[in-house]
Parts: structure tokens; C-alpha cells; sequence
């Protein structure tokens, strides 16, 4: 109908492509790939990818059914505006949620109040911000060349709400990221202090254990000769053995400890 170039015919066919804006001498190409926020149950979401394919002739916007590929009139610049205007404010309350999202786990970071599944939430956060960090990124490139090119045609001030509203997802999603990583860094060193304070208790107790199995060790081996065999006493005088060595044992790692 339009008589597209077959290799833009295989990138517009194509749903993974990135987000492009090409312009021949008949018509220009818009690719955006977005996210797409997908309502589940129970009031939860989830983050996918949806790519639209806008063709512009004569003033004209067209948009790509997948389904029947073919071009549908969208309608003229305004259309195309509120289209697209519509989906990016999904996009912007998502990462609003998930900034809210962010803010409740780091709240419980701070109070010691640390989720269980904190590893899998952390990753599903990270998961699809990075996803639409990704996503609006190029989308941006591509839509900030498109106003460029139809600046004279365009409305300046709804289009430059809509491109401020594209760098706000993309920032806004660029320091959820960089929070996030903030966190799972803080969320590491609380993990390893607790390692560590276990580890702290193991060894105290393996110390302070030590004088009674090295004297249970010696009156426990299977050969003659040992002291205090034949003593009726001699168990008592094993464990006043114990209490003599491990006494000043103890006061020495209290000493430490105070250290």
C-alpha cells in the first residue's frame, strides 16, 4: 500500500526490534518498544514489552496491526500524542509504585526488619526496572529524532510534556536501580555482620572448650601408665584439673573480648 522498503518491512515485522526512527522520501518510520504494564490477579502487576510501529505520510499517522500486518490511520499528530501519552503515564505509575516499593524495603532495612524473601523481591525489582530503564532509553533517542525532524507540525508543548515524561520514566527508573543495588549492598554487609557475629560465638565457645577436651583427650586415651587410674578421687581431681586451667583461660578471653 505504502510501498515500504523491505528491509524496514522486516524491522516494523519484527517485535524485538529496538526503538528507531527512519526517514525515507516518501514516509518516515516510527519504532517504539515500550513497556507494557499487564494487570494480573489480586491487584498484581507485570512488566512486558509491547513494540508499535507508526508509519507517517502526508501529514498522516499510521499504526501496524501485528495481526492483520497492515497499517491502520491512527490519525493525524494529536492522535498520535494522546496514543502515546496514554501508555507512558502507565509506565510512569509503575515506577512510582515500585519507588514505594523500594522505600518499604529500605525502611525495613534500616529498622532490622528484614524480609525473608528479600533475595526474590530484590530480583523482580530489578528485573523490570531494568527492563524499562532499558526500554525508554532507546525509546527516547528515537522519539527525540522524531519531534526533531516534525517540529514545525508538531504541538511544542504537548510533544514536550510527552519527551519529558519519557526522560522521567527512564530517570526515575535509573536511580530506582542505582537505590536497589544501595540497598542489596547494605542487605550484604547485614548478612555478612551476622556471619560474622556467629562465627565470633563459635569460636569463643570452641575456645572456652578447649583445656576441658585437651585434659578429657589425654585422661581418654588407651594407654598405661596415666595418672590418676587407680585414684578412688581421681574423676574430682580431673574436673579441679579442668576448673584450675580453664578459670585463667577465661579471664583471658574476657580480657580480649573487652579489647
Amino acid at each position: 500500500k505504502f510501498k515500504i522498503n523491505k528491509y524496514l518491512i522486516d524491522d516494523i515485522e519484527n517485535k524485538d526490534h529496538p526503538s528507531d526512527f527512519v526517514v525515507t522520501k516518501d514516509y518516515s518510520i516510527l519504532i517504539l518498544r515500550l513497556p507494557y504494564i499487564k494487570y494480573l490477579r489480586d491487584e498484581e502487576e507485570e512488566v512486558n514489552v509491547v513494540s508499535y510501529a507508526f508509519l507517517i505520510k502526508d501529514d498522516k499517522v499510521y499504526l501496524y496491526d501485528r495481526e492483520k500486518k497492515e497499517f491502520n490511520e491512527l490519525g493525524g499528530f494529536d492522535e498520535l500524542h494522546h496514543f502515546l501519552d496514554v501508555r507512558v503515564d502507565k509506565i510512569l505509575a509503575k515506577i512510582t509504585k515500585l519507588h514505594m516499593e523500594i522505600a518499604k524495603i529500605e525502611d525495613d532495612l534500616y529498622e532490622d526488619d528484614i524480609d525473608f524473601n528479600f533475595s526474590s523481591i530484590w530480583l523482580r525489582l530489578k528485573k523490570e526496572l531494568t527492563l524499562i530503564e532499558r526500554l525508554m532509553g532507546h525509546s527516547l533517542i528515537a522519539f527525540e529524532g522524531f519531534k526533531k525532524y516534525y517540529k514545525d507540525k508538531l504541538d511544542e508543548f504537548a510533544y514536550k510534556d510527552l519527551e519529558e515524561h519519557i526522560n522521567r520514566s527512564f530517570r526515575f527508573s535509573k536511580s530506582a536501580i542505582e537505590k536497589l543495588n544501595y540497598l542489596y549492598e547494605f542487605f550484604k554487609a547485614k548478612q555478612d555482620e551476622k556471619i560474622n557475629n556467629i562465627m565470633f560465638i563459635l569460636t569463643i565457645l570452641s575456645a572456652i572448650f578447649l583445656p576441658p577436651t585437651l585434659i578429657t583427650g589425654f585422661f581418654g586415651m588407651n594407654t598405661g601408665g596415666l595418672p590418676l587410674v587407680n585414684d578412688a578421687n581421681g574423676t574430682l581431681k580431673a574436673l579441679a584439673l579442668i576448673v584450675i586451667f580453664e578459670v585463667p583461660f577465661i579471664i583471658f578471653i574476657w580480657k580480649l573480648m573487652k579489647k
